[in-house]
């Protein structure tokens, strides 16, 4: 690859990696064709990009990002998952693929300026999906005023019971 393709490279990487939220490093040694591709083609369904670089390019455009963070696991072969809005979906998906196929390591991921290790991957693999966390949100959101209307309508209905009562009583007298 000569200078030219190296720096275009890099510019496109880097350009990727400072809007990404979040990015996996992956060591991908021993997978076959058939597996990365079958890889490639889960993660873009769900609109992340799966890039294999040489660590002295990953590096460069790292830099100034919050990958720089995780330059040190670009080690020995090294492919990234770059998301751009859902950090849980590439998780769920590398984290399945890992437990699939045990040629394929996690090494290190950044998400918003910080780290993650494996395990730390692996809890927000757990995750729910965005939609659903969403929904979980305005439920609850949706239940307080909900609440509040049923408590202020149980007064007046209360407060007819007890008139009705005192009537009855009254009548009964």
């Amino acid at each position: 690859m000569n200078l030219d393709k190296k720096k275009a490279v890099v510019d496109s990487l880097h350009e990727k990696l400072a809007k990404s939220a979040i990015v996996i490093s992956t060591d991908y040694k021993g997978l076959d064709v058939a597996a990365v591709t079958k890889l490639r083609a889960e993660l873009t369904k769900v609109g992340v990009e799966f890039h294999v670089a040489k660590n002295t390019l990953l590096r460069r455009a790292s830099e100034e990002t919050d990958a720089a963070l995780i330059t040190d696991s670009f080690k020995g072969p090294t492919a990234i998952a770059i998301s751009f809005d859902d950090p849980v979906a590439p998780a769920k998906i590398l984290s399945k693929f890992v437990e699939e196929n045990e040629k394929m390591q996690i090494k290190a991921a950044v998400m918003e300026g910080k780290t993650l290790d494996v395990n730390g991957l692996k809890a927000l693999s757990e995750l729910p999906s965005r939609e659903v966390l969403l929904s979980q949100v305005l439920s609850a959101m949706n239940a307080v005023p909900t609440g509040m209307v049923r408590v202020l309508a149980e007064v007046p209905r209360q407060m007819v019971n007890v008139l009705s009562a005192i009537k009855d009583q009254k009548e009964a007298a």
